[in-house]
């Protein structure tokens, strides 16, 4: 996606703007990150994936409470294709559609052991991979090959939007703002823990209800924040 034709048709941030954010947020992210297994330096590539499998429209908290006990018992890709859907399914009924899940994560982990434990490099061949949609092309990328790529859901880009302004497309996938402005914002020195910071943010005070914005490391530079206390202010609720 060229930087030019995203400029031409949409407005985007100063990249001094962009800077400014990824500084305060990885600052916060220091002492306020959340703690999980799958964040563990000694996190192998395959406990990464599986994690990030298994957070689509899960909440981190929930997958927490099974992990340990899920790597434990399906520790590689080739444990984890010779296991029985049904014991597969026992893991995955927390986050539900387990039978759905089981069987595309089966797929996965038969032809991702065919390949000795290892991911494609190129994106056209990951997106090719049984169960793998953008955002898990984008996990790959970022923690099997250091690729700087963002790990672009709901909670990120309800971040983004607040702090740099709204995307245009209902689709988070196809909307060439949102697209291209996660891609530059995670581009830095330290990728992955930018990418966490996001979504710990997300989930701990950019809130989709009452976000809690006088707490927030990006409160200086968020339009969302500003909007709102214009708003309060015209409308007197601010004393």
């Amino acid at each position: 996606m060229r930087k030019g034709k995203i400029q031409k048709d949409i407005k985007m941030p100063s990249m001094t703007k962009i800077r400014l954010f990824r500084r305060l947020l990885l600052g916060w992210y220091k002492n306020n990150g959340r703690i999980f297994p799958w964040r563990n330096k000694s996190a192998t590539n395959y406990e990464l994936i599986i994690a990030e499998i298994l957070l689509q429209r899960t909440r981190a908290e929930t997958v927490a409470e099974f992990y340990k006990d899920f790597v434990k018992r399906f520790p590689s890709w080739k444990k984890l294709a010779a296991a029985r859907e049904r014991d597969l399914s026992v893991f995955l009924r927390p986050i539900g559609l387990w039978r759905r899940r089981s069987r595309s994560l089966r797929l996965l982990a038969n032809l991702i052991s065919r390949r000795n434990g290892k991911f494609p490099r190129h994106r056209e061949e990951i997106n090719a991979l049984p169960g793998v949609g953008q955002y898990i092309a984008n996990a790959v990328l970022l923690f099997c090959y250091q690729k700087p790529q963002p790990l672009l859901d709901i909670n990120m880009a309800r971040v983004l939007e607040r702090v740099f302004g709204p995307r245009k497309l209902s689709d988070i996938r196809y909307d060439p703002y949102l697209q291209y402005l996660s891609s530059i914002a995670v581009k830095c020195r330290k990728p992955r823990e930018l990418n966490w910071a996001v979504l710990d943010l997300a989930a701990i005070i950019c809130k989709d209800n009452e976000p809690r914005c006088n707490n927030c490391p990006l409160k200086i530079i968020c339009s969302y924040r500003r909007k709102t206390i214009t708003y309060k202010s015209k409308s007197g609720l601010l004393k």
